[in-house]
């Protein structure tokens, strides 16, 4: 039985993970052990049509850099975060996983994309176990594994892949041994845009500033007008990003001046930061639903699949799936553990290319900002 580590670090969250693919892909239901770690708790568990995977999650650990209010994280940062949690992560996860180092198969780490720093301090972590431990290295694309956990996890056949994160936003379909990119931001992702967002207004980072802003979401009423800008199969969120910014300080500037509170012309209700915040999940979303709905017509899928840190948010899901109720089709969601980036889902995506005979050779274990979902030969699917 095939067991793999697997060392996620492309942003601000590390991730350490530890899988075993049981003989025939037989069905078991996740280890009591698949829990994340201890930072991410403040979330609320989400399932959205879960079913058995065809996995045994032995361990799932994750800690997350997360910067003060008002700012984001820097790489140099970040890297620094992740070399002081790194061993100390692999140890956890050992430990909780009841395995010894004759029963890893291979290590897996994430080539790309993502930011440099970070990934570069993941990659030297995996060499020096590789060549500590003496096992294979599995370099695996970020997006890659988010799509084939997600598949796991939720039993999805064959759908339409929305990918929305921090630093990527693409429509994917399969075919032909590619993840083919029918669509994607031209500018920012997604959850760059609602980031930066949430520094202008000084939401906390913690446990993350999509979330936050979800919550603070839920309590407007009032529904501002952006831009919406999509085009073709591709959205761009960098004006959108532009216009709410400024709404941001023009309400500011409302509650500081003595002019009395900025008010919505038609209801004239008093505007609130809360709403800043239904207006653009509202506005974003709306584009995300309009160019996944076309892929699916394009492809004739009657399934999607959320996947990515923004993947977690239950307005999105929400949307999703009216569009595809009305297709007659489904939606499908992983919760905080796989949605927000992790460690098992890059030992999953490894593991699988271990089987079929990939390595990566120690003279090729680089990492790259830019590795392309459609680079990757998906030669496990028919």
């Amino acid at each position: 039985m095939p067991v793999a580590i697997g060392l996620e670090g492309s942003a601000n969250k590390l991730g350490v993970g530890i899988i075993l693919h049981p003989p025939h892909q037989t069905a078991d239901p996740p280890s009591p052990h698949d829990s994340a770690h201890s930072d991410d708790e403040a979330f609320s568990t989400r399932t959205q049509k879960h079913t058995s995977p065809p996995v045994q999650i032995l361990a799932n650990l994750r800690h997350t850099y997360n910067s003060p209010p008002g700012t984001g994280f820097l790489p140099k940062d970040t890297a620094a975060h992740h070399r002081r949690w790194v061993v100390r992560l692999v140890k956890q996860a050992m430990k909780q996983a009841k395995v010894q180092l004759e029963d890893i198969d291979c290590i897996c780490y994430t080539k790309g994309p993502g930011m440099g720093a970070p990934l570069g301090s993941v990659a030297i972590a995996a060499r020096t176990l590789s060549q500590l431990w003496e096992k294979p290295l599995v370099g695996v694309n970020h997006c890659v594994g988010h799509i084939e956990m997600g598949r796991a996890i939720t039993g999805a056949d064959n759908p339409v892949v929305l990918y929305v994160s921090g630093g990527n936003t693409q429509v994917i379909a399969y075919s032909a041994q590619r993840y083919r990119i029918f669509g994607e931001a031209l500018d920012i992702a997604v959850g760059n845009c609602l980031d930066r967002f949430a520094r202008v207004l000084n939401i906390p980072n913690d446990p993350a500033p999509g979330y936050n802003i979800e919550q603070l979401a839920k309590k407007g009423k009032v529904l501002l007008e952006l831009p919406y800008a999509v085009k073709g199969m591709d959205v761009s969120f960098s004006g959108i990003l532009a216009r709410v910014e400024e709404m941001a300080r023009k309400l500011e500037t409302s509650q500081t001046s003595g002019g009395g509170p900025w008010k919505d012309d038609e209801s004239g209700q008093p505007i609130t930061k809360e709403d800043l915040c239904f207006t653009l999940q509202e506005t974003v979303y709306a584009m995300l639903v309009e160019i996944t709905e076309r892929a699916m017509a394009h492809v004739g899928a009657s399934q999607v699949l959320v996947v990515g840190g923004v993947g977690c948010n239950e307005r999105l899901q929400q949307m999703m799936g009216m569009m595809a109720a009305e297709r007659g089709g489904s939606v499908f969601a992983t919760d905080e553990r796989f949605c927000i980036d992790n460690g098992i889902m890059i030992a999953h995506a490894g593991l699988i290319a271990w089987r079929m005979g990939f390595r990566t050779p120690l003279e090729e274990s680089t990492f790259t900002q830019r590795f392309r979902t459609d680079e990757v030969l998906i030669n496990w699917r028919d």
